[in-house]
């Protein structure tokens, strides 16, 4: 991935980080899908077994593969498959480098609390001059241009 320049950085609009957003999504529930493929195919049968098993079987690994996948991935590469794809990346508010582990780790687990919580914490990053969204400011990053 090329770098920018710090003098050549621009804010990643809405529309990209909405669009990395869903592929990233579509690709974590492929994973999940796989993984759980027979206890998905086993209960298809019975709506209810199934809404027993999406709230109580796949919460929790749901959870825990959202946010392994965005701590690694924006720790290690500045950005997810998603990010990748649309061409932005994720920064370090203060230094504008690289994004610490433990600040990706943060960063994603604020983007589950904006998740449980009705997608509050992305709209925040319609109302603020970085367009930060509370993930964002829990993990001390900016979203940029590649």
């Amino acid at each position: 991935m090329q770098e920018n320049s710090n003098n050549n950085l621009q804010l990643a609009s809405m529309k990209s980080r909405a669009f990395a957003y869903v592929i990233d999504d579509l690709l974590i529930t492929v994973i999940i899908m796989v993984i759980f493929w027979n206890s998905i195919i086993s209960h298809s049968d019975d709506m209810e077994a199934m809404m027993f098993l999406m709230k109580t079987d796949l919460v929790m690994p749901l959870i825990a593969l959202k946010v392994a996948y965005h701590t690694f991935f924006i720790w290690y590469f500045g950005a997810t498959v998603g990010k990748i794809v649309a061409k932005i990346r994720v920064i370090d508010v203060d230094s504008w480098g690289k994004v610490s582990f433990f600040s990706s780790f943060l960063r994603s687990v604020g983007r589950i609390f904006s998740e449980m919580f009705f997608y509050v914490g992305f709209l925040i990053g319609f109302f603020n001059e970085g367009r930060r969204t509370f993930h964002d400011i829990t993990g001390k990053t900016l979203v940029v241009n590649v």
